[in-house]
């Protein structure tokens, strides 16, 4: 699993740079492979280019373009969110950052600066983004001409906010804060973060890093630049109006100050000058002149001579004005900004628990892992071996709008049964947009395969009194040819149940294609997507009552499908007891159960008979069960019967809106797989999906 980290700010003008700097630095020390990644870029107008952006993949000299170092533009989201399309806006960054994924070791990602209106709307963006992608997050925090208190309160809000999210909050840095400030800072931190826990800081405000350099004053003021061209990277860091009598101005003027004055004042002009000459007073960044008249030619001719002139701009507001513009010039940290990158770097190390940071980053894993995630890995899956899926149930309107996207995306082949001209008429009259030449459709009785399907299923159910005429009845069903499909090779998977019952789809493929050898019997598990992990619930629609045998093997089974669709597998084996507490019949038959599994499998992760909740909460199984390995961290839930798996998971589906997506089944040969009747489209693309994968395995 790629390592990654997530950089989320409290406030604008936080200083992820230096942040970010700093981590990239300390990664690569240990792996070459490290890419930059920011979810949403505000810019994305011809030419522009967003600065961090460039300064970490110009710096660093990494290997990725800038095209794969973000998701979205600000103005894209825009026109989604006016679409209501928050779900796509998701979609879309999770595919560009698992493009990136792919090549990388670790991955930096770095969250929105709140530079627009509605800065609430943003945090609760980034939140959505960070847990989606499964990021451990970097809190920073900015205390420049803050209270403690007003330092300390957003950030114990976002973490407060991630955490109820299920994201994990790994540190916490306070940036740019004041020297008197930072002793108490760093005490309160500790004190609400413990140490040993959160990777902690507070790196303190350097002028240098927030001051401009000449030339972006300059190009923001829209400035004429009269002198000093090739001293244009000096920084300001101090800004000075001068109005006074020159010997008083002296007595203000401190280190890389930027003198402002009208450009009449001809002996302000020749007082700094030389005063940046003197060794008695600080070195000056520049002039700039206010109200845009030509200086005076003696002055000009003065200046001339100098071998190396401060920088001087000319303007054309008033004093005033310019003043206020100059401080709201924005700096930006460039990729040969070199002085301000080792400061930041400095910074950064001098004052942040390196190895905490460090080990934070390289041992952390996410608890599970998120349904958005999950159905995205499913879809990167499945193309990457694609498979021939024949759906059933060719005439309805939602197996063909989910066949559509199946085609678009280019996520499988497929096949659909039925009569050619009643397809294409249910396509017109829903308004389908299905590209017919891109699929197979076939009619059952005029297949030229139907005779040889026929005498298969004869061969296969003679034994049990079926002769060919009852065969060749059985054939013309669409349950039963599609199963014949995949028996036969034809197909590498069946789905159907959208219009039929789940016997209907069962049955064919129990009596065709049969279970696998070291299985007795076939069962089913739902994938159950909550908001932060993705739960495997089994048996919830084939088995009514299990013996224990049968109980330990749809365990077993369940886990081999967990492992399968990247699920690491800590199976519970569920009860109205937990441990040695419960007696009766139907406890003992989980407790046998139990025992059975794990003798057959004595390397997986097991616990039964246990209560759900001790299952899913750490404080109850810390009661309930202590030590045990799958108590409070259950992802594979195994029901003792048919009853209380289906009643649970439309329970939990409904009163959490997880997606459900199955029942999958699992134990055949060859995978088949039933829809619920009350299916959506994207019910019917996720079990194609992974009906697609299992296809993989055979």
């Amino acid at each position: 699993m790629t390592n990654s980290l997530y950089i989320s700010t409290t406030a604008t003008g936080s200083g992820k740079a230096l942040v970010a700097l700093g981590i990239i630095d300390l990664i690569l020390r240990k792996t070459n492979k490290v890419a930059f990644f920011q979810p949403i870029v505000l810019d994305c107008s011809q030419g522009h280019r967003d600065e961090d952006i460039d300064l970490i993949l110009n710096y660093f000299k990494l290997e990725q373009t800038y095209e794969e170092a973000f998701g979205l533009c600000y103005d894209e989201v825009k026109d989604l969110l006016v679409q209501q399309k928050f779900d796509e806006i998701i979609e879309r960054i999770i595919k560009k950052f698992k493009n990136l994924e792919k090549k990388y070791d670790f991955i930096l990602c770095e969250g929105s600066d709140y530079l627009q209106e509605n800065s609430a709307f943003e945090f609760e963006l980034n939140t959505e983004i960070a847990k989606n992608l499964g990021h451990p997050i970097l809190i920073l925090g900015n205390a420049h001409n803050r209270s403690i208190e007003d330092a300390l309160s957003p950030i114990l809000i976002s973490c407060d906010t991630y955490q109820d999210k299920g994201c994990t909050v790994i540190g916490i840095i306070i940036n740019q804060a004041e020297e008197e400030k930072i002793g108490e800072l760093r005490k309160t931190l500790t004190k609400i973060f413990p140490p040993q826990e959160y990777a902690l800081g507070v790196i303190p405000h350097n002028a240098k890093l927030s001051s401009p350099r000449v030339a972006e004053i300059a190009q923001q003021l829209q400035a004429k630049v009269l002198y000093g061209q090739q001293r244009l990277d000096s920084l300001a860091s101090n800004f000075l109006v001068v109005a006074m009598q020159m010997q008083n101005a002296l007595e203000r003027i401190k280190e890389d100050s930027l003198i402002i004055t009208p450009w009449d004042r001809g002996d302000v002009i020749i007082g700094m000058l030389q005063a940046h000459q003197s060794a008695n007073y600080p070195q000056l960044a520049g002039i700039v002149l206010t109200a845009g008249h030509n200086l005076n030619p003696s002055i000009a001719r003065l200046i001339e001579g100098l071998p190396d002139p401060l920088p001087i701009l000319s303007v054309t507001t008033d004093t005033y004005t310019t003043a206020e513009r100059i401080h709201d010039v924005r700096t930006t940290l460039t990729s040969t900004d070199y002085d301000k990158i080792n400061l930041s770097l400095q910074l950064f190390h001098s004052n942040i628990n390196l190895d905490r940071l460090e080990a934070q980053i390289h041992t952390l894993r996410t608890q599970g892992i998120t349904p958005k995630m999950f159905t995205y890995n499913l879809v990167q899956q499945a193309k990457a071996q694609k498979r021939h899926i024949v759906l059933a149930e060719g005439t309805e309107p939602r197996i063909l709008q989910a066949a559509t996207v199946l085609i678009e995306q280019d996520i499988v082949d497929l096949t659909l049964l039925g009569q050619p001209d009643e397809i294409a008429m249910v396509i017109k009259k829903h308004g389908i947009t299905l590209d017919l030449d891109r699929l197979q459709i076939i009619d059952p009785v005029a297949s030229p395969h139907f005779e040889s399907y026929v005498q298969t299923l004869y061969e296969a159910r003679k034994a049990k009194g079926m002769n060919l005429d009852m065969a060749r009845d059985y054939a013309q069903d669409v349950s039963y040819f599609g199963t014949l499909m995949v028996y036969q090779g034809d197909a590498d998977g069946m789905v159907s149940g959208a219009v039929h019952t789940t016997q209907h789809t069962i049955r064919p493929a129990l009596q065709i294609i049969k279970t696998k050898p070291d299985c007795a019997i076939v069962s089913s598990v739902f994938f159950m997507c909550l908001e932060d992990r993705v739960l495997v619930y089994g048996d919830c629609a084939v088995n009514p009552d299990p013996s224990a045998e049968e109980l330990a093997e749809i365990a077993l089974s369940s886990a081999e499908t967990a492992q399968k669709f990247g699920i690491e597998p800590r199976i519970a084996l569920l009860s109205y007891s937990s441990g040695q507490s419960g007696q009766g019949e139907d406890v003992e038959k989980v407790r046998q159960a139990t025992k059975i599994a794990r003798e057959k499998r004595p390397d997986l992760k097991l616990e039964g008979p246990i209560q759900y909740d001790a299952a899913v909460d750490r404080e109850v199984a810390a009661q309930k069960m202590p030590g045990s390995e799958v108590a409070g961290q259950a992802t594979v839930f195994i029901f003792p019967d048919l009853n209380t798996g289906n009643n649970t998971y439309k329970a939990v589906q409904r009163e959490t809106k997880a997606l459900a997506i199955g029942p999958i089944l699992q134990g055949l040969k060859k995978p088949v797989n039933d829809l619920s009747r009350g299916c959506t489209v994207p019910d019917i693309i996720n079990t194609v999906v992974i009906t697609a994968i299992q296809s993989q395995s055979f």
